[in-house]
């Protein structure tokens, strides 16, 4: 009976090295240090979901539908795998950055609905520029 190989020491939660291999066909045998790759580290779940990403092409939508789980949760989900592989999600750095653009963009309309600026006014601050 063949076992999956696990990614962390379960004594420690270190990553682990493999330190023999052999192949099935002949027997040959190789020994040394082998690190494992990044997805052989992560979690039994975190691996699934990485099956289920790539059987369902990339599609979140799909991925929630499989899990029964919300859009975000789905998202979460996978955010989570990718602080796992060591990497942060691409373009959580600017989210802050949207959230201020959406408040700028409120304001502008507030402001345009007051009669404090006009509608020509209010088109060129939303396209970035000043009144």
């Amino acid at each position: 009976m063949r076992y999956p190989v696990p990614g962390r020491c379960p004594v420690c939660g270190r990553d682990l090295y493999v330190r023999k291999l052999a192949c099935t066909h002949c027997g040959a045998m190789v020994e040394g240090a082998f690190e494992l790759p990044r997805l052989a580290r992560l979690s039994p779940e975190h691996q699934r979901f990485i099956e289920l990403f790539i059987r369902s092409e990339g599609k979140l939508n799909r991925i929630q539908d499989v899990l029964g789980v919300s859009y975000p949760t789905a998202r979460a989900q996978l955010h989570e795998v990718i602080r796992a592989l060591g990497y942060e999600p691409m373009g959580v750095e600017e989210a802050p950055s949207r959230g201020i653009m959406a408040e700028r963009r409120r304001q502008i309309l507030a402001d345009l609905e007051a009669g404090k600026i006009t509608s020509e006014q209010a088109v060129q601050m939303l396209k970035g520029g000043s009144p």
